[in-house]
């Protein structure tokens, strides 16, 4: 030992704060609430209220309305679509 065997105090001190971080630990505590397994897994399934119908009219409203919005973005996508090909056709020289 070059040291002085200040390596094995150090180890030995090493290991006591170790066994003292777990003795400093919290206890982890369980609460009984009364419900079962089946009941956290979710494959008992609990009474909901009806879900309501659309009608129809709620449908072509939103339908429609869906429509509204995507029309600007497929006109611009069909407007780069044919730029892109009369430029291709404009490379190439012919139809």
């Amino acid at each position: 030992m070059k040291n002085g065997g200040k390596d094995g105090q150090n180890e030995d001190k090493d290991r006591q704060e170790n066994k003292e971080k777990k003795e400093k630990k919290q206890k982890i505590v369980y609460i009984d609430d009364g419900s079962t397994v089946a009941d956290m897994s979710g494959t008992f399934k609990k009474k909901r209220p009806p879900r309501q119908k659309s009608t129809a009219k709620e449908k072509m409203r939103t339908y429609f309305s869906v429509v509204k919005k995507m029309i600007l973005p497929m006109l611009c996508t069909l407007l780069a679509f044919t730029l892109v090909y009369f430029l291709f056709v404009a490379i190439v020289g012919h139809f």
